[in-house]
């Protein structure tokens, strides 16, 4: 082993003795002897050759290499100018043209590596003998060997030098310094030396900020050093930043290691041997961290009304709430997170932070694992902590009453998220980001945040990419700021492209964002571009695995089930499967549980992009999902095959009952409506049309009526252009009926007038009897019975010609309810019983459960108990089936009345009290505009119960209920 200039080690002098170090400033010796290699450009050349050593380089590929394509104009001459010199410093005296170290042939050149010794070589060499060193466990010998390697590197490797393939080397050979870096600080750790290691990954963190593989291993480094928080805070910070530059989450390994430092499996971070190695200090036992907030995002600009709103201070005495919410991007968490921390230190007790992903790429955090989280952060052994909600709520309600505390819950989807998470100690404040407003949530303050305006959207911009390149160009600065749309996080990926392009003016950037089709790679940092990302997965893919990723990216929603892209396209459910399951190892589909699958947004626009280069697949798949939905809803809908006479008919494919389209439609959750949004920005106008038509049925029996009526008003805009003619009295008819049950009759009765006037005109029998029906409903809920006997006469005579059994049905239940009220007994309950009879050709349980439940009332009436419970134990049944909560209550508190009537009172407190139970837990007061009558409904029959059964204050109670909510 010989020692040479610059701390190289080299074996072997070879014939000409000639060593080389690249890494570093280019540099070489013969012998000791150290050569002038000319200036830059002509050290450029010499290692464009010498990176393709024994290779014959034609001299257009070098003059591209070196000049980028802009060769100068002397074009080929100036090669040999840098060769000849070149030669006469690397050869020996006396070398022919035949043996030099650099050849010529005609048009080419090409470097004799024979006699050359390179300090990369070298590397590699001492880089393995360190890998054999801690095979064999020779630590000492190992880090030595480590330590050797990573002295040949004497600063950037070809400090300087221009030309494609040097840049591509400097980054192979910067890349190769971090993993032996890595490898070394890895193996301390292991060795349970974290302590040593720390401080140079905190400064490698600083250095590469983006870095996953980095911040994983500083995380374990700092938990093997006891230091869990800091671990916790720097995957906070990490994931932070990836949203905001990059849009982007963390990767797989990254949040592999930090859910092994938040449940302490010290197996899957330092595996079996590292778990239980003697040398390896254990972590110190948990205590309850004072903070658990995530690093700051930056400088928060144009914010200070929102924050003072957030910081200002709250009731003494209660559990203060306050409400962020509004669109993806606009930088709730980073409000919440300043907040946090500006009021943190009124809170002695913890800050404490926890992510609900509920629009995450990754699994929707569920409030069971949300608290136990946070318990475990109050120092509670997880073998202590419960599983189920309730109990774990207890808990997390107990070891909070004597505590102050500041709660940030992020990322949160709706109410029974968040509900089970308040602490309960009194002058604790919880600050609450989300997209949807959580208006059930009993909030102190609610701020919705908006994109920045024009002046805050500058100044971030400014402070971003400088004053000067914002100041001189106003009008450009706003355009790119109309197409960011003012979101912080498309603000900054845009500032961060200008940041690292020096050359790149804001106009530039402006016009290579023009078209939405180039807006997605124009948001990309650097050469971390998203969509050449996703372009080098999808390329990998298989012919199949392409069509595959082409047709997700066409679903009308977010997540979907195998179903959809197996009807997308055409193909068995096995075969689907096979296919999903594989882009999802691609990491090109994800899979937040067992039988449901989405795309990152990002991802789905890539996709969606891709797809469209194949347009008449696109149109196919498209059609067939629309008609997947559509098949649902119509299956589901108790109007029944006769209900909708126009547009496609349910297949029979697709579902084997109603119950399975239903079910199928309940995983949509609030997604049904993007499909109908989603058909009508394809164009699909028919398809958007008869959608929102079939899913009215739907949303109204489940009580979901603004979805209806935005179902129905987003088709109704386009309904002039369908084909289908039927349309905009059927949609006008639908949001009568919704109307209806919102018990907003005045807009009811002008919307069914409406449809009642356009079907006459086109005709449209089917059309006019609902109506009718549904005007029948409107008149008698005004109390108007004869013009509502009127209108439901017409739609009874019209339904029946049409055999529209639906109709028939309802309308012979308005007779009823009129005949009803105006205590016509027999005429109501032939009505009912006419009901009934179309009911059963309907074969739907709940058609069939509302006569029967309206026919018990009179039998109640009459005082005929047991004809009323025997008709009521089937309502309550065949309701129960069909979901209807609000009738399946109403039911049940009747059946109870029944039962008091035939003497089992103790029967009939029960039933009361199930009622009472199905209304106050099933129903909303926001939603469901009855929910006010049936419970008074249902707490005066319990009153009467217990005074029968002698209960006089379980009486009182009830009656005092009533008379309490009156009084509101």
């Amino acid at each position: 082993m010989k020692q040479g200039n610059g701390g190289r080690a080299m074996d072997g002098e070879g014939a000409r003795g000639l060593r080389i170090a690249l890494l570093g400033p280019l540099r070489a010796w013969h012998g000791d002897t150290p050569l002038d290699l000319g200036p830059v450009r002509r050290q450029a050349v010499f290692v464009a050759l010498l990176l393709r050593a024994d290779t014959r380089v034609s001299h257009e590929t070098l003059l591209d290499d070196l000049w980028d394509g802009k060769v100068p104009g002397s074009g080929h001459k100036v090669l040999p100018s840098h060769v000849h010199p070149l030669r006469k410093a690397l050869d020996v005296s006396g070398t022919g043209p035949g043996e030099s170290v650099i050849r010529s042939g005609k048009g080419w050149y090409s470097f004799d590596s024979r006699a050359v010794r390179l300090d990369v070589t070298e590397l590699e060499k001492r880089a393995d003998e360190a890998r054999q060193a801690k095979q064999s466990g020779d630590a000492t010998a190992a880090m030595d060997r480590y330590a050797a390697a990573l002295a040949l590197f004497r600063g950037e490797p070809l400090t300087g030098l221009p030309g494609r393939r040097a840049q591509e080397e400097r980054l192979r050979l910067l890349e190769r310094r971090l993993s032996l870096r890595l490898e070394r600080l890895t193996y301390l750790v292991l060795l349970g030396r974290a302590a040593e290691t720390i401080d140079e990954l905190a400064a490698l963190a600083t250095s590469e900020p983006l870095n996953e593989s980095v911040l994983a291993l500083h995380m374990r480094a700092l938990y093997a050093g006891g230091r869990q928080a800091e671990a916790m805070n720097a995957y906070q910070t990490m994931q932070l930043r990836l949203r905001e530059e990059l849009g982007i989450d963390p990767g797989r390994e990254l949040r592999r290691i930090h859910d092994a430092v938040l449940h302490q499996d010290e197996t899957r971070l330092f595996g079996p041997a590292g778990a239980t190695a003697p040398t390896a200090p254990a972590p110190p036992p948990l205590r309850r961290p004072l903070n658990e907030l995530p690093g700051d995002g930056g400088r928060l600009i144009g914010r200070e009304a929102e924050l003072a709103q957030l910081t200002a201070p709250s009731p003494p005495g209660s559990v203060s709430i306050v409400t962020v919410d509004g669109t993806a991007g606009v930088g709730k968490t980073a409000l919440v997170v300043r907040a946090a921390r500006e009021l943190s230190a009124q809170y002695p007790d913890g800050c404490l932070f926890v992510d609900l992903r509920a629009y995450s790429t990754q699994r929707r955090q569920p409030p069971e694992q949300a608290l136990q989280r946070l318990l475990r952060s109050l120092g509670q052994a997880n073998s202590q902590l419960p599983s189920d909600l309730d109990e774990l709520t207890a808990v997390w309600r107990a070891a909070t009453s004597s505590l102050r505390l500041l709660l940030v819950v992020d990322d949160a989807l709706d109410i029974d998220q968040v509900r089970p998470l308040l602490p309960a100690g009194d002058d604790s404040r919880v600050l609450v980001a989300g997209r949807r407003r959580l208006t059930e949530l009993d909030a102190d303050r609610r701020v919705t945040l908006e994109p920045l305006d024009s002046t805050d959207a500058v100044a971030l911009l400014t402070h971003l990419i400088g004053e000067n390149r914002t100041s001189s160009v106003p009008a450009a600065t706003r355009r790119l700021i109309r197409l960011c749309d003012g979101l912080p996080l498309a603000l900054r990926i845009a500032a961060s492209r200008l940041q690292s392009r020096g050359s790149w003016s804001v106009e530039y950037l402006v016009g290579r964002m023009a078209g939405d089709e180039r807006r997605l790679g124009e948001l990309s940092v650097g050469d971390r571009s998203l969509e050449a990302a996703f372009r080098l997965s999808y390329d990998q893919l298989d012919t199949e695995q392409q069509r595959g990723f082409r047709a997700v990216g066409l679903a009308p929603t977010v997540e979907f089930d195998l179903r959809t892209p197996s009807t997308m396209l055409d193909r068995p459910s096995y075969e689907t499967e096979e296919i999903l399951e594989s882009l999802v190892d691609a990491s090109l589909v994800q899979q937040p549980r067992p039988g449901r699958y989405r795309l990152h947004d990002l991802v789905r626009l890539h996709a969606r992009r891709v797809a469209e280069s194949a347009p008449h697949e696109a149109t196919t798949s498209r059609t067939a999902v629309l008609g997947l939905y559509l098949d649902a809803a119509r299956t589901t809908s108790d109007w029944g095959p006769r209900g909708f006479p126009t547009g496609p008919a349910p297949v029979g494919v697709h579902f084997a009952s109603w119950q399975e389209a239903e079910a199928w439609l309940d995983a949509a959750g609030g997604e049904l409506v993007d499909v109908v949004g989603h058909a009508a920005a394809l164009g699909e106008v028919n398809h958007a049309c008869w959608l929102a038509e079939a899913l009215c049925d739907y949303f109204v029996r489940q009580g979901r009526y603004h979805e209806s009526r935005t179902t129905l008003e987003m088709a109704l805009a386009c309904a002039d252009r369908a084909t289908d003619e039927r349309m905009p009295a059927a949609l006008r008819n639908c949001l009568g009926y919704t109307a209806v049950y919102q018990r907003q009759y005045t807009q009811a009765r002008a919307l069914l007038t409406e449809a009642l006037d356009i079907s006459r005109s086109l005709p449209s029998p089917h059309e006019e009897a609902r109506a009718l029906a549904g005007l029948g409903a409107t008149e008698l809920s005004l109390g108007q019975g004869d013009r509502a006997v009127f209108h439901a006469t017409r739609a009874v005579d019209l339904a029946t010609s049409l055999r529209s059994d639906w109709v028939a049905s309802m309308a012979n239940v308005i007779l009823g309810l009129v005949h009803y009220f105006q205590k016509r007994n027999d005429e109501a309950l032939a009505c009912f019983n006419e009901a009934r009879t179309h009911a059963e050709r309907d074969g739907r349980p709940r058609m069939l459960g509302r006569p029967l439940s309206c026919a018990a009332d009179v039998h109640l009436r009459l005082g005929r108990y047991r004809e009323a419970r025997h008709l009521l134990r089937q309502a309550v049944d065949l309701v129960q089936q069909g979901g209807d909560i609000f009738l399946c209550a109403r039911s049940l508190t009747r059946l109870g009345t029944a039962e008091q009537g035939t003497g089992n009172l103790t029967e009939a407190i029960g039933l009361h009290l199930q009622a009472l139970q199905v209304q106050r837990t099933l129903l909303s007061p926001l939603t469901e505009p009855s929910y006010d009558w049936l419970e008074t409904d249902i707490r005066s029959r319990l009153g009467r119960t217990f005074t029968a059964a002698g209960r006089v204050r379980e009486a009182h109670e009830q009656f005092q209920a009533v008379l309490d909510a009156h009084s509101v």
